[in-house]
């Protein structure tokens, strides 16, 4: 029974684990404009989506262990304005 659970929990923490790295792509090393050289790195692939890349909050860089600090809504945080009531002018 023990070898049972330790294969099944093993195995759900590989399965859990695979779809972090499934969606990275390699990034060849290259320089920039400037002559900054730029070292080869692996990054999450384009999807337009915020919410599952590696920066935003919520999510772990799976090569780097670094937790994500960019918020996955922006948009919301902005300041509220109530709109001028119908009839009512300048």
């Amino acid at each position: 029974m023990g070898r049972t659970l330790l294969a099944a929990v093993t195995l759900s923490a590989v399965l859990a684990a695979a779809p972090a790295f499934a969606d990275s792509i390699y990034v060849e090393g290259y320089t920039r404009s400037d002559g900054t050289y730029v070292a080869p790195h692996y990054r999450s692939a384009p999807d337009r989506t915020p919410y599952n890349n590696w920066s935003t909050r919520g999510n772990v860089n799976p090569y780097t262990g670094q937790a994500g600090t960019r918020s996955p809504y922006p948009d919301l945080y902005r300041p509220y304005q109530s709109p001028r009531p119908s009839g009512v002018q300048r």
